[in-house]
């Protein structure tokens, strides 16, 4: 790659001592052979930022690359690198792709100058092989809101990933697969915490400070000094989601599922003015809320990670006024005489409802080989795997399946792990799953891809500690060490508990629409004079949405589309059954 791709653009190379450093706060490192431009943003950071961070400015990328190794090594935190595209010794996108070597947590953000179009093509290339993070128009005025906004949501999101707020305390074997439960569970619900290993000087000092040497474990320290011990899963939903008052009218709609279709669906509904609940059996956001990065959704052109897109509808469905019911299942759906919906959940509670939403989307497939299997939780995990990847720092870590969502696992897990496996059965990534992907797959040094292999065991003392790798062509098989194995291979429809009751298709898929009037299965026939909305499902006033309904686009705009369009098809439905009503 040339130094300077840009015509007529040339400054000499120089050389720069070394800034002083205060180890004491994390840095924030600007890069640009424009000494007179780079003393201004360092100065208008200083103002802004000072307090918190170091600000630290290069007039050299070779410099810049020195200094940065010497903080790595001294153990610097870094929380943003800046560098400008056009520079004598090297382009911007080559120096901030040999930062995340140096620091894999780091943000990096391009700058650029307003109308150069010369930049468009390296940002593009540079945001699709995930090489930088964003990229910022050098500020022209005092008061530029928007160049300072894209900063702090690039140090937001580095201090989220590292500095987390730790709300709870978890103190338990990093292996069992109870801690890796509640890892799951806070994580994916956005609380904040901290996890310390039993036998770790901080976990026996926390244990003691508490009076919970003993366990049994784990031991959860919660925001206000309560501890728990072994609690379950609902136990611990019910400490950060206050149980709704159902007395009284039955609700306008209950909403089974809370990926992106359900809270959409939440959003809209409760905005409108209608009483919602929202029933979630694990957490917030579905399958995509476990995407370390969603770079396709529309309004969010540096991507936005499926945790935080799932958080945000949660939060701006309820300040709607929604509801919501966490860790239970809605295990029956009845229709009463009345046409009111009859939810029977886990708990054994009753919901009435006007209507209901089934958007419970999908759950992973499973391998089905019973030595990896027995860990599962300790080094064997479905899913994407966030809660987990800060643990495989320096591991050899696995991973099976081909298709976008293993893509985006495999490169976060790289952020941390010390080499990736993917192990693909066919011949390779370009069937399944997004070029972007692929290309950034075969850009990162820490990731390989074994094509026609599979994972045929597990072995280990209380943890995963070694794979047995078989060859689908010619049978052979090998171990190797492994610490963990994230499995990504498609998933099935949550529907096992409407089987005698909503018409699916033969993979267990919801049937909506003219199609729901057609199966006999379960043999009630379609009891209204119209033909089934266009969500509808074979009962009048349950509709499906997202992943779990037939022949649903498996996109998270999709799913959010549906969401919207079921809540006026709802809204018909409530006025056909008040018209009802009336003529009675």
């Amino acid at each position: 790659m040339a130094p300077d791709e840009r015509p007529g653009h040339r400054r000499e190379a120089k050389t720069q001592a070394f800034p002083p450093r205060d180890q004491s706060r994390p840095a924030i490192v600007l890069v640009d052979d424009d000494s007179e431009w780079l003393e201004r943003l360092k100065r208008r950071l200083e103002t802004r930022y000072g307090t918190d961070y170091q600000i630290l400015a290069y007039n050299a990328p070779w410099s810049a690359l020195q200094a940065l190794e010497s903080m790595g090594g001294d153990g610097q935190e870094i929380a943003l690198v800046m560098a400008a595209q056009w520079m004598a010794e090297m382009n911007g996108v080559e120096f901030l792709s040999r930062i995340h070597a140096l620091f894999r947590e780091t943000k990096r953000a391009l700058l650029v100058e307003m109308g150069d179009s010369s930049v468009a093509e390296p940002i593009l290339r540079a945001m699709a092989l995930g090489r930088i993070e964003g990229y910022l128009v050098k500020v022209i005025r005092e008061r530029d809101e928007a160049f300072h906004r894209l900063i702090t949501d690039l140090l937001e999101e580095w201090s989220r990933g590292h500095e987390p707020l730790e709300t709870v305390k978890i103190v338990g074997e990093r292996w069992a697969p109870a801690s890796h439960q509640l890892r799951d569970l806070l994580d994916r619900n956005a609380v904040g915490y901290g996890f310390y290993d039993q036998h770790s000087v901080q976990g026996r000092n926390l244990l003691e400070a508490h009076g919970q040497e003993e366990g049994p474990f784990p031991v959860v320290i919660l925001y206000d000094g309560r501890v728990l011990n072994a609690p379950s899963m609902t136990q611990i939903a019910d400490q950060f989601t206050a149980r709704p008052h159902l007395g009284g009218e039955p609700l306008d709609v209950v909403i089974v599922g809370g990926g992106p279709a359900g809270l959409s669906a939440a959003v809209y509904a409760a905005s409108e003015g209608l009483r919602v609940l929202i029933v979630e059996r694990e957490a917030f956001g579905g399958q995509a809320g476990t995407s370390s990065l969603i770079r396709n959704y529309l309004g969010f052109p540096r991507g936005i990670s499926g945790n935080e897109l799932a958080e945000r509808a949660y939060q701006q469905a309820w300040l709607f006024g929604a509801e919501f019911i966490l860790m239970r299942e809605v295990v029956e759906l009845r229709t009463k005489a009345d046409g009111l919906k009859r939810l029977l959940l886990s708990d054994n509670s009753e919901l009435l409802a006007r209507s209901v939403v089934i958007a419970t989307g999908v759950r992973y497939r499973r391998l089905g080989v019973t030595s990896l299997e027995a860990f599962l939780g300790a080094g064997v995990f479905y899913g994407a795997g966030r809660s987990e990847a800060r643990a495989m720092d320096g591991q050899q870590v696995y991973l099976v399946g081909a298709g976008n969502s293993a893509g985006q696992s495999a490169l976060f897990l790289a952020r941390f792990a010390e080499k990736v496996t993917i192990l693909v059965r066919g011949g390779g990534l370009s069937k399944s799953m997004s070029e972007y992907l692929v290309r950034e797959i075969a850009d990162t040094p820490n990731i390989r891809v074994l094509t026609h292999t599979e994972a045929a065991g597990g072995a280990g003392k209380g943890h995963l500690e070694a794979l047995s790798l078989r060859n689908s062509r010619t049978d052979h098989e090998e171990t190797v060490p492994a610490s963990a194995l994230f499995v990504l291979i498609g998933a099935v429809p949550h529907t096992d508990w409407l089987t005698e009751t909503l018409a699916r298709n033969d993979r267990g898929y919801l049937l909506t629409g003219p199609w729901a009037a057609t199966v006999r299965t379960p043999p009630l026939p379609w009891p209204l004079p119209r033909r089934p909305l266009r969500y509808e499902t074979s009962v009048p006033g349950v509709f499906a949405i997202g992943d779990v309904r037939a022949g649903s686009i498996k996109r998270v705009a999709a799913a959010a589309g549906e969401g919207a369009i079921a809540v006026q098809l709802m809204h018909n439905y409530l006025s056909e059954q008040a018209i009802r009503r009336g003529s009675l």
